[in-house]
């Protein structure tokens, strides 16, 4: 067994009760989808940068140019940023999946406002503190970024990896699967627009970066078995993160929207 499958192996409990979070079960309404995407954006936002941190360290974008000392990462990370950054938008144009999600949230009359003030904030110099508690951010949000960012700026780029991959792109497939389906037994409301979110999402990751984002990190970690030991934590650090947020979520649902009545229960 080489050290990806003995990881993959080591990840599957976490990665089970991700897949089969009670979550899905209270996307029954728009309501419920509005909370959901007002909370999800943000792991949607924070995922560029954890993109586009790798994409630093693997390729030149340094003036004057210089060639890449990991081919092979370069190559992987520059095809992933491709299809995150500069997708087909479904529309006949292109945008990042972060502003295809914006315009999900538009069409199901999501809030987009915490999103948007968020950054409008970091982007004149405020701190990620300030500019969250300036917007109101719910703490679970805050704590899911935050543990983004952590691993972004203080692990090193095996580690970061794993966090992209067993994180994001290998789980996000099959969670948004469970999406689609709810969206489908949902509300007559049109989210065309989400639902195109999602199966390009399926169809990117499951078919494509999945595979190339478990390649990055084998061709990152090798056979050093520190590499592999820091790779574990941040990939079950980010899906505990995943949990907690999808718990919070869950309970804010519950807490705001009620329950459907069904005919013949009581």
């Amino acid at each position: 067994m080489t050290e990806l499958d003995q990881l993959r192996r080591l990840l599957a409990p976490i990665r089970e009760q991700l897949i089969n979070h009670r979550l899905y079960k209270r996307l029954h309404s728009v309501e419920a989808m509005q909370i959901f995407m007002q909370h999800h954006v943000f792991a949607v936002w924070d995922f560029m940068s954890l993109l586009k941190s790798l994409q630093r360290k693997l390729t030149s974008i340094d003036i004057p140019w210089y060639p890449s000392s990991n081919r092979i990462g370069c190559r992987l990370i520059n095809e992933i940023t491709l299809g995150e950054e500069s997708d087909d938008d479904g529309q006949g144009g292109f945008a990042s999946h972060f502003e295809m999600y914006l315009s999900a949230m538009d069409q199901c009359g999501a809030d987009t406002s915490k999103i948007g003030a968020v950054i409008t904030s970091l982007q004149v110099g405020a701190t990620r503190e300030t500019a969250f508690a300036a917007a109101s951010v719910p703490a679970s949000v805050q704590e899911f970024v935050e543990t983004t960012f952590s691993i972004i700026e203080n692990c090193e780029v095996c580690a970061v990896a794993a966090a992209f991959t067993f994180g994001r792109e290998d789980p996000l497939p099959d969670v948004f699967e469970e999406v689609v389906s709810a969206v489908n037994a949902g509300s007559a409301v049109c989210l065309d627009r989400f639902e195109y979110y999602l199966k390009r999402h399926i169809e990117l990751d499951g078919d494509q970066h999945r595979g190339m984002a478990q390649q990055l990190v084998q061709e990152l970690c090798g056979h050093d078995a520190s590499r592999w030991e820091a790779a574990q934590i941040t990939a079950v650090q980010s899906l505990n993160a995943r949990l907690h947020l999808w718990d919070a979520i869950a309970d804010q649902i519950d807490s705001s929207v009620p329950e459907p009545f069904i005919e013949g229960l009581s």
